[in-house]
């Protein structure tokens, strides 16, 4: 899909046909719009497909007429009814007339541009453009760390009531979501401290100062990644160390109530047995075989009374 986007007069309208200092955006194109797009703009088709490879790195690709900026941006991804924080390319290409952004889906990065809640926001200024793009990205990061942050908690508080392990695996998926966004975060600043170094792109004298915003604002991020997995971690770790012990409680529990409840079944089958009762205690009485039953259970008790003192419940 391609929507074409242009500010006047400082607001955001959506136009039917290109035209310069237009931003187009392309979300998840097919084959026909990127081949339209290459051949208008000249650039290279490969690299508007980049973005759409998730496993594509993130990097600065300058052309003679145009460049080409590939960053991860923060995605939520539902599986099994659940959301789940993964990352995903976006690629920002700008040229001489034009500023093309490519990403395989919808992201709040680009739709708060599009609903115009961005303020001092202008498509023709396609520099200006690009780095608060970068800007809106690293704040994003922040505000989905919030969001694990605060999911980890509640998972937490029913881990001191369930300790499941589909708690435990909640907190793997959100420590495997702070991986991603780590990995993703630094990969970004990578290009951010390349950026720094291209004149071609701070073209306003502004420009220098929101980098530096983008930069410090996406380190913000990577520290508070690294501190809320380190937290992740070892919460893991200690409700994985509970709920191992609580296990080998309850299979100790288990063993012995199996040798204690046992006892009258191996007393009555014993006496079950067809062999000479001459003997045998209460052989000849009518009560016998209720007072051997009683008597099994009272030596139950006994063990379990024992096992009990000696803490094997």
């Amino acid at each position: 899909m391609i929507r074409i986007f242009k500010t006047e007069d400082g607001i955001m309208h959506e136009k039917d046909e290109l035209q310069p200092g237009s931003w187009i955006a392309m979300t998840n194109p097919t084959a026909s719009e990127i081949i339209d797009i290459a051949d208008m703009y000249q650039i290279d088709p490969d690299h508007i497909k980049a973005p759409l490879d998730e496993e594509e790195r993130s990097r600065i690709e300058v052309e003679e007429d145009y460049t080409l900026i590939l960053v991860d941006i923060p995605s939520i991804e539902e599986r099994s009814g659940k959301d789940w924080f993964v990352t995903i390319p976006m690629g920002i290409i700008t040229t001489n007339e034009v500023l093309i952004t490519v990403c395989l889906e919808e992201t709040p990065v680009l739709t708060s541009f599009m609903d115009g809640r961005v303020r001092d926001f202008h498509t023709f200024m396609k520099t200006r453009f690009i780095l608060q793009i970068l800007y809106k990205n690293a704040t994003q990061y922040l505000q989905y760390l919030r969001i694990i942050d605060k999911k980890s908690e509640v998972i937490e508080r029913k881990l001191h009531q369930s300790q499941k392990n589909s708690e435990l695996i909640e907190l793997l998926e959100l420590e495997k979501s702070l991986v991603y966004f780590t990995t993703s975060l630094r990969s970004n600043e990578v290009v951010l401290e390349k950026l720094l170094r291209t004149e071609k792109v701070k073209k306003y004298p502004e420009d220098t100062d929101l980098l530096e915003d983008v930069i410090i604002e996406n380190k913000q991020a990577i520290e508070m990644a690294n501190i809320y997995s380190g937290i992740l971690s070892g919460t893991m770790d200690a409700f994985a160390s509970v709920i191992s012990n609580n296990l080998n409680i309850v299979m100790k529990f288990l063993a012995t109530v199996t040798i204690v409840m046992s006892i009258p079944t191996m007393v009555a089958s014993f006496y079950g047995i067809n062999v000479n009762s001459h003997g045998m205690p209460f052989a000849d009485s009518p009560y016998g075989f209720g007072i051997v039953l009683v008597l099994a259970l009272l030596l139950s008790l006994i063990v379990a009374f024992i096992f009990n003192k000696k803490d094997l419940f």
